[in-house]
């Protein structure tokens, strides 16, 4: 009977031969404890060894080489991570650090990609300083277009393709064309207090204050294919045009009007003041012909108290000043409204009634 290295040495039921690895080193399938594989190895190492000499040796020597090989495997992450997917394994799909499925395996599920060019794909990237988005590109795996779909995702930004959109006069205007070529940026529009802005990538801290600052609203970044954004600011901004920008005043605003004081309301609410009100907003510039009749009523009751205050003044003045003072021996009463009264009247129906 033929020797069985697998079931007579290590207890490996019938099975096929060569057994996986995990089955090899007699591990649960899809062991990730380096110490247990390891562990494992070393104990059925010296578990072999004992055939090493003798008419077994071959095949202990065989076998040895093959638990190391194993052993060697399973210690390695990445050529673990590729054999157990070989073996049915499904990983959670790595994430963006925002928390987003990355542009190679958004190109993977779309079939744009195989899952062995993902690593590739990678490390094109990374030796050339590339984003995926422009390896994938360069290596001619996909279209621009594309690549950039798949990269908006792992951003988390929405897509924009700038030769269905047209951006707002007003908006171009407010940015230089020296800050769009600097940052592959086209400020497209306002939209829901935002403004919109189209890049070729995450805009930096820096941008996003210098915009903030400049439309006073914050800003909503979408993504867009570096040759539409190329092929945009040479349409929007082409050379001797949009130096400087424009710049919008905020608009100042009004002044509150004063409140007024409990005093100066209750004297403005007073039934005696109603017609002075109504007077000077009628004005003595304008004749009596040019008066509404509301105008005309208000006017003639303001004479009418003009001619009473004037009797009433005079005689008061003349009680109290002229008559004590100027005149203390002089026995004739009422000396100044005798001129004072008749020259109010006069006033009253001669100019202020015309």
């Amino acid at each position: 009977m033929a020797l069985d290295v697998y079931k007579d040495w290590l207890g490996i039921p019938d099975g096929p031969r060569p057994p996986d690895h995990y089955t090899l080193l007699r591990l649960v399938q899809f062991e990730d404890n380096v110490e247990k594989i390891r562990a494992n190895y070393r104990k059925l190492n010296g578990h072999v060894r004992k055939y090493a000499t003798g008419q077994y040796s071959i095949p202990s020597q065989e076998l040895l080489n093959e638990l190391a090989k194993a052993m060697l495997l399973l210690t390695d992450p990445e050529r673990k991570r590729e054999y157990d997917e070989s073996q049915g394994r499904e990983f959670p799909e790595e994430l963006s650090r925002s928390g987003h499925r990355l542009t190679e395996n958004v190109l993977a599920e779309q079939g744009t990609i195989t899952k062995q060019q993902i690593n590739e794909l990678k490390e094109f990237a990374d030796k050339r300083g590339l984003t995926v988005r422009d390896a994938a590109v360069q290596m001619k795996l996909t279209d621009v277009d594309t690549a950039t779909r798949a990269f908006a995702v792992e951003l988390g930004l929405s897509y924009v393709d700038l030769s269905e959109t047209i951006p707002d006069d007003t908006v171009l205007d407010r940015v230089a064309r020296a800050t769009v070529r600097r940052n592959s940026i086209i400020p497209l529009f306002i939209d829901d207090d935002y403004i919109l802005v189209a890049c070729t990538d995450e805009i930096t801290h820096d941008l996003e204050q210098e915009l903030r600052l400049t439309f006073d609203l914050p800003v909503r970044p979408v993504l867009a294919a570096p040759p539409a954004i190329n092929q945009a600011i040479s349409r929007y901004y082409p050379p001797g045009t949009r130096e400087t920008p424009v710049v919008v005043r905020k608009e100042t605003p009004a002044a509150p009007e004063p409140k007024k004081s409990k005093k100066a309301d209750k004297a403005a609410n007073h039934p005696a003041a109603a017609p002075a009100q109504k007077a000077v907003a009628a004005g003595p510039h304008r004749y009596w012909s040019q008066l509404t009749p509301d105008e005309q009523a208000s006017r003639q009751q303001m004479g009418y108290l003009i001619m009473c205050w004037g009797t009433i003044g005079s005689v008061i003045l003349d009680q109290l000043v002229v008559f004590k003072f100027i005149w203390p021996t002089f026995p004739f009463f009422f000396l100044l409204p005798i001129f004072v009264v008749p020259a109010v009247i006069w006033y009253v129906k001669k100019v202020y009634w015309k």
